[in-house]
């Protein structure tokens, strides 16, 4: 049975989670374009969604977020591959920070929603 705390929980936290993601991201030269600032915090609020509804027997917490993070953030370094040259980043730099940063995401959601909230996942 689904943990409706733990899901709404994980969610809200995912939210905030591209929140600052967006900020970070257009700290860099240049305005972000509004289709990659909705993309950035739905994909961050997927991996909130997904954080909430998983069912994976990872073993410990730490280890379920950071595999879920890692693993949801993989979409959006691909579609970082696309985007313009950046005498900031190259493309392969701004691919491994997206998911080291989609690690840490992960990892910060289920920190929250596990230790703060109480909100286990009952299946791990």
């Amino acid at each position: 049975m689904m943990n409706l705390r733990r899901l709404l929980v994980a969610t809200l936290m995912g939210l905030v989670c591209g929140f600052i993601c967006v900020g970070l991201a257009s700290s860099s030269p240049g305005e972000l374009p509004t289709p990659v600032v909705f993309q950035i915090v739905a994909e961050r609020t997927l991996i909130g969604v997904a954080i909430g509804i998983s069912c994976l027997r990872l073993g410990h917490w730490t280890i379920h977020g950071l595999v879920i993070g890692t693993v949801f953030s993989f979409p959006l370094a691909f579609s970082g591959l696309m985007a313009p040259d950046s005498p900031e980043f190259s493309k392969p730099a701004m691919f491994v920070m997206t998911i080291g940063f989609g690690a840490v995401y992960g990892l910060l959601i289920e920190l929250v929603t596990s230790v703060l909230f109480r909100a286990k996942n009952r299946n791990a």
